[in-house]
């Protein structure tokens, strides 16, 4: 659907404004996004992937949510501009999180499900998989979460 632009100007020089934002997602299941999400587990980890036969952290993510209709940006970094921060007291299935793995900057997007876990694509050697917040690797390398509906 193509955003709503605004007319033309009516006179040479005169202020147009802004387009409109997108219009929010409608609300998604989160339960059964996680289970969307669980029910890729063994997948392998392929740099780049997006879809089924291969996924990287990102693209396991915006895969997921586009199952419902939610269009998640590509990179780890855009992800995690898009949607609301919260607090980790505040996580819930279905919430992004987000962790520093590979530099010192968010290089890592997962998936929370519920209690302590999150479900994600790991490195080249991974399939997509559960793991826990509280582990030390894991807790060390936390960045931050955000509620994308």
């Amino acid at each position: 659907m193509a955003p709503d632009l605004p007319p033309p100007p009516a006179f040479p020089g005169a202020i147009v404004p802004a387009p409109k934002p997108p219009a929010p997602t409608a609300s998604v299941d989160s339960y059964a996004l996680v289970g969307t999400a669980l029910g890729l587990r063994g997948i392998p980890y392929r740099n780049g992937g997006s879809d089924p036969t291969g996924f990287d952290c990102s693209g396991f993510t915006q895969y997921v949510f586009a199952q419902y209709g939610v269009v998640l940006p590509r990179d780890v970094r855009s992800q995690f501009r898009f949607g609301t921060p919260i607090e980790p007291n505040q996580l819930a299935p279905g919430d992004l999180v987000f962790f520093t793995t590979t530099n010192p900057d968010v290089s890592h997007v997962a998936i929370a499900i519920g209690g302590d876990e999150f479900v994600h694509a790991p490195s080249t050697w991974g399939t997509v998989r559960v793991e826990h917040l509280g582990t030390s690797y894991w807790s060390q390398r936390y960045v931050g979460a955000r509620r994308v509906n």
